[in-house]
């Protein structure tokens, strides 16, 4: 097995060859070749049990790999469905969680705040916050260390559907203007297809089937639209 924090080829945030990831007799990833480019925000979709959050977990360096070869960027964030925020710190707090402690440092938290909308609860404590904005800080935590490689795990699962509908506009734009590599976890075709550049599909831990979304942005659910949304669904094997 080889695994390195060095990417060989410099337009690559994730290269991934023969990847293999087991659990007792169960391959959860069998032999898996991803790569992303620097900048490309790329979807994952497949069925419960395809390999998703095994693939993420690698990723985030979370877990290792029994075998194959894994490279990364060093500077990698992770944002899950759940926001993870420490209730006893304060909101910039839990944004700057794990950075040096100075003056610089919160004002680095409260200018990512800003970013999501949020800077006027600073110091307001989590439990007092919705759940789309424990969300939004949870973002800002991931966005203040500026990472080459952003992984999103079903971050708006747990949110209302408009709040859903504001939390995806909000990654969009900030992904835009940060520029980094993207993977996000979902099981939400219209989400995959409103957001990433392209979009993958795992099949009993490998990759299946990809398509580039070649939409300009801001993308409507037009003809285009459904017709990829038509494809990936007949892939994953849904009856329309």
């Amino acid at each position: 097995m080889s695994a390195a924090l060095e990417m060989r080829d410099e337009t690559l945030a994730v290269d991934t060859h023969q990847l293999v990831r087991q659990f007792g007799e169960h391959p959860a990833l069998n032999g898996l070749d991803l790569k992303i480019r620097r900048g490309e925000f790329v979807a994952l979709l497949g069925k419960s049990g395809s390999g998703k959050t095994t693939l993420l977990r690698l990723l985030a360096g979370l877990d290792t790999p029994d075998s194959g070869e894994l490279l990364v960027p060093r500077s990698r964030t992770v944002v899950f469905q759940e926001p993870r925020l420490v209730n006893s710190k304060r909101v910039w707090q839990n944004v700057a969680l794990g950075l040096d402690r100075s003056s610089a440092t919160r004002a680095a938290a409260i200018g990512a705040l800003g970013e999501v909308g949020l800077a006027s609860h600073a110091n307001a404590w989590p439990a007092t916050l919705s759940g789309g904005e424990a969300q939004r800080v949870a973002l800002a935590r991931a966005l203040v260390r500026e990472p080459q490689l952003l992984l999103l795990d079903e971050p708006f699962a747990a949110l209302d559907a408009l709040t859903r509908l504001k939390m995806q506009q909000l990654i969009a734009d900030l992904c835009a203007r940060h520029g980094p590599a993207v993977l996000l976890v979902t099981h939400d075709v219209e989400e995959a297809l409103l957001l990433a550049d392209r979009v993958v599909l795992l099949r009993e831990g490998h990759l299946g089937f990809e398509v580039d979304v070649p939409m300009v942005r801001p993308r409507e659910i037009g003809v285009e639209f459904a017709s990829l949304r038509r494809r990936l669904l007949s892939e994953l094997g849904v009856d329309q």
